[in-house]
């Protein structure tokens, strides 16, 4: 419905006798989408993916959550302008503040404790499988962005260091949704295939949560694949799990600087080059993780960031889907799924070789 509203132009105006203007104007009673459309789509989705991840954790929040948004992202594509501003809130800031929340459940001093034994696997590991998303991602012509995020989530620690790359190299929701989607596949995998090839290994309680904390990528899939193996395996495999989450501060570091190199002008400062190179959310995180091994942090607060930090990224990566382009995704192809399945063989070959080397 229009309102019709009658006015003049000035009286001074010689140039142009008074008219009469019609100006459309939206009634009161016509419904709007508000401008914060897009962010109350992903908190509702996020939420119901949080849920469903708690009944079915083995998939987890983040999958259901990118999965939901993609079905529903044609619905808001088409309201678009509307839905921008909130699902642009939630890709950014909330994802940042998640990351800073995750560091409330990471104590340095017991992953320190760890590290002899588990930082040769995690480099062992890690090296090969960015160097191979480089590589073999450009001779399958996988996109820059995409790789380096498949690259991380594979290396690293699934969503968690995808969500911490996402913002410093800018990458598409459609890169996102496709390389969270990729490593859900492959943790789904080495839940089924892992627990059986470690009793036809014959390895230790010990070497499989070493196995599992180095070559799963979430931490519920690490946890799901580690207590169906032994329950002893199970809380030493979460603890290597939280010492390569800090693999994510210098690879991000590095990104982050290749990322200004490439936009930067010339005669930016040595300082404000510096200053925009570290992400403000990984000196937060590296704050918050040094105040909870202070044991300024009570158990209550940590359990609370920790849940909180799961449902930004549920909320996030709700928003991620929304925002995909489906037809662009299917025009992606299979390629990055291949590049995923190299990656994740060539994580879990070289964890297993590593730890025989160590041994030997």
């Amino acid at each position: 419905m229009t309102e019709v509203r009658e006015c003049s132009l000035p009286p001074g105006a010689a140039y142009a006798k008074p008219e009469r203007v019609i100006v459309l104007a939206d009634l009161p009673g016509r419904r709007r989408v508000p401008g914060a459309a897009g962010l109350g789509a992903a908190v509702s989705l996020g939420l119901a993916a949080t849920v469903a991840g708690t009944s079915v954790p083995v998939v987890g929040a983040p999958v259901f959550s990118v999965v939901a948004g993609v079905l529903l992202s044609p619905l808001t594509r088409r309201r678009s302008e509307a839905m921008a501003p909130g699902l642009h809130l939630a890709k950014g800031w909330l994802l940042q503040v998640s990351v800073v929340l995750l560091g409330a459940e990471l104590s340095l001093a017991e992953v320190l404790s760890v590290s002899a034994e588990s930082l040769p696997v995690m480099l062992g590991t890690l090296g090969p499988c960015l160097l191979l998303a480089w590589l073999v991602g450009r001779a399958l012509g996988v996109p820059r962005d995409l790789r380096t995020l498949i690259g991380v989530g594979t290396g690293i620690c699934g969503a968690s260091a995808i969500a911490a790359t996402t913002p410093v190299i800018r990458a598409k929701s459609n890169d996102v949704a496709y390389a969270i989607s990729t490593i859900f596949l492959f943790n789904v995998a080495a839940v089924l295939i892992f627990p059986p090839l470690g009793h036809a290994l014959g390895m230790s309680a010990h070497a499989f949560g070493l196995f599992a904390g180095t070559a799963v990528n979430d931490t519920s899939s690490v946890v799901a694949a580690a207590s169906a193996y032994h329950q002893d395996a199970t809380e030493y495999a979460v603890v290597v799990k939280l010492a390569r989450t800090l693999m994510i501060i210098p690879i991000v570091l590095v990104l982050a600087a290749l990322n200004h190199r490439r936009e930067v002008r010339p005669e930016t400062s040595r300082v404000r080059l510096a200053v925009s190179v570290v992400p403000w959310f990984l000196v937060a995180f590296l704050v918050v993780a040094a105040l909870n091994t202070g044991g300024l942090i009570p158990a209550a607060i940590q359990t609370t960031a920790h849940q909180v930090a799961l449902l930004f990224i549920a909320i996030a990566l709700a928003a991620v889907g929304l925002s995909t382009d489906v037809a662009a995704l299917r025009r992606t192809g299979a390629r990055p799924l291949l590049l995923g399945l190299i990656l994740w063989v060539a994580v879990s070959s070289a964890s297993l070789a590593t730890q025989h080397l160590l041994t030997c």
